[in-house]
C-alpha cells in the first residue's frame, strides 16, 4: 500500500487532465495528483477498472473513495487559506448533496469529450483506447 495519499485521474482523457492541472494550480492539497495509467495501482490497491470507472481516493488507512467521494475528500484536504476549498468538500458530503452528486459525475464522465478541453478520446473506455492505439 501506498505511504502518501494519492488523487488519481485518467490521464489519457484531456478534459481530465485538464481538472487535474486546475486542482495542482489552485487547490493546495497534500495528495499527489497523478494519472492512473502511470501509477503503481497493485501497490495502491486498485484495479485498472476502477480507475476507469472514476478519479479515486487513497490514503493510507482510510477506505479507497471514488468518484464524487474522492472529491469531496480532496477538496476538504486543502490547506492552507483553503476555506473556500474545505467548505466545497463538506458541501459535497452532506446527503442531499450525495445523492445529486453521483448521477451529476455519471453524466460528466459520459460527456467529458463535450466538455471544455475534451477530445474524442475521452468518450472511449481504457480498453477501446488501447484497441485504437494497436491498430494505429
Amino acid at each position: 500500500m501506498s505511504q502518501s495519499t494519492v488523487f488519481l485521474y485518467d490521464g489519457d482523457c484531456a478534459f481530465c487532465s485538464k481538472c487535474a492541472d486546475f486542482i495542482d494550480r489552485r487547490v493546495d492539497t497534500p495528495a499527489s495528483v497523478q494519472p492512473w495509467q502511470w501509477s503503481d495501482l497493485a501497490a495502491l490497491g486498485v484495479t485498472e477498472e476502477q480507475c476507469d470507472a472514476a478519479v479515486q481516493w487513497i490514503s493510507p488507512g482510510q477506505p479507497t473513495a471514488a468518484g464524487p467521494e474522492a472529491i469531496a475528500k480532496l477538496l476538504r484536504s486543502a490547506k492552507g487559506a483553503a476555506g473556500l476549498w474545505k467548505a466545497a468538500g463538506v458541501a459535497l458530503g452532506f446527503a442531499p448533496v450525495r445523492w445529486i452528486a453521483w448521477p451529476a459525475y455519471r453524466w460528466v464522465a459520459r460527456n467529458r469529450h463535450r466538455m471544455p478541453g475534451g477530445t474524442a478520446a475521452c468518450s472511449l473506455s481504457q480498453a477501446q483506447r488501447e484497441a485504437q492505439r494497436a491498430a494505429a
